[in-house]
């Protein structure tokens, strides 16, 4: 540990004790229960009062998206854990390539397990990963932190700038764009119940938000129908027998085993095998 002061950030509002005053060290377990539920309610109203920058942001997206490009997420701590999770469950949702969306995280793969925080206050520290990724003009860079002041996540949205790149902050704590930032999207929750804690309420606003522009974005470029998976590749059972019961309620005449097999002959890809249907005017 360095004997250099770190930078005073008690005026970050993730940062800020809770204004309720609950303890949950003395609370009970049902009242521990209840006071962090009922704080979630921020949640939502967060999402809603950043609506129109988000929307900005998941445009650029599905622009980046379908034109070639990608989505980048670069974080730390939770942060970047979250944006690894929304990244590998993109490919089984949207059989999309598993490059299109990429998620970056401070002290590599190795941070999804075990905290390696330490590696988050280099602000140079994410571009060995975006040279290996040749981020650049078409890609979206979208570095996510809750507090707003990652040197690792700002160091990449600049450096994701100069390479040509769109670029993004995700935060929950109010601040100006940083430097090289298109889109600045600020989901305020406020403090939290466990202070400094942000994979409380932050954390899930944070989800929820990149929940919202993979989905929004993939299902304005055609990967989602009547509000199903209409991309995706039956590569175990439970997405087999998902991708069956999509066909059947696309085509009611088919029967489970007839929808099972059409499936079959074109390898468990639901897309391929809807337009073949479709084609043949089945």
């Amino acid at each position: 540990m360095s004997s250099r002061l770190p930078p005073d950030r008690s005026d970050v509002l993730t940062e800020v004790e809770h204004p309720s005053g609950r303890d949950l060290g003395t609370a009970s377990i049902s009242e521990s229960i209840e006071w962090i539920a009922e704080d979630h309610h921020r949640v939502v109203e967060a999402i809603l009062a950043a609506a129109p920058r988000l929307e900005g942001l998941v445009e650029a997206v599905t622009h980046a998206l379908g034109t070639g490009g990608r989505l980048v997420y670069v974080g730390a701590g939770t942060s970047g854990r979250l944006g690894v999770l929304d990244a590998s469950e993109c490919p089984p949702t949207f059989n999309s390539s598993p490059d299109a969306v990429l998620g970056l995280i401070a002290g590599g793969d190795v941070a999804l397990r075990r905290s390696s925080e330490g590696c988050e206050d280099d602000p140079a520290g994410a571009h060995p990963e975006l040279d290996r990724c040749s981020v650049g003009p078409g890609d979206v860079v979208l570095g996510i932190a809750a507090g707003g002041t990652t040197p690792y996540v700002l160091g990449a949205i600049e450096e994701s700038a100069r390479r040509g790149a769109t670029t993004g902050l995700l935060c929950c704590a109010p601040r100006t764009p940083p430097p090289g930032c298109d889109h600045l999207v600020v989901l305020e929750t406020g403090p939290e119940l466990l202070t400094g804690s942000t994979r409380l309420k932050a954390g899930s606003v944070t989800k929820l938000a990149l929940n919202i522009i993979t989905t929004v974005a993939f299902a304005r470029l055609g990967k989602v129908r009547r509000g199903m998976m209409i991309d995706l590749r039956a590569t175990n059972e439970k997405l087999h027998d998902r991708a069956i019961r999509i066909l059947r309620t696309l085509f009611p005449d088919r029967s489970r085993e007839e929808a099972a097999r059409e499936l079959a002959a074109h390898e468990g890809c639901l897309r391929t095998t809807v337009e073949s249907i479709e084609r043949r005017g089945a």
